[in-house]
């Protein structure tokens, strides 16, 4: 288990774990919901349609 907090390098706080302080795992918040992180997904195909994609043909 790792004890240093991925944002800053300062040791790891229980009440914050993984991070270090609620400033820290606020910054990690912020970076995924601007787009800064992103999982990847699997390309759709033509048996997996877009929930947009309506059928029309």
């Amino acid at each position: 288990m790792s004890t240093a907090c991925p944002i800053c390098g300062k040791p790891v706080v229980a009440a914050f774990r993984p991070f270090c302080s609620k400033r820290c795992a606020d910054l990690d918040l912020q970076r995924w919901f601007t787009g800064r992180y992103v999982v990847p997904g699997a390309d759709e195909d033509e048996e997996n349609p877009s929930s947009t994609d309506f059928g029309a043909e």
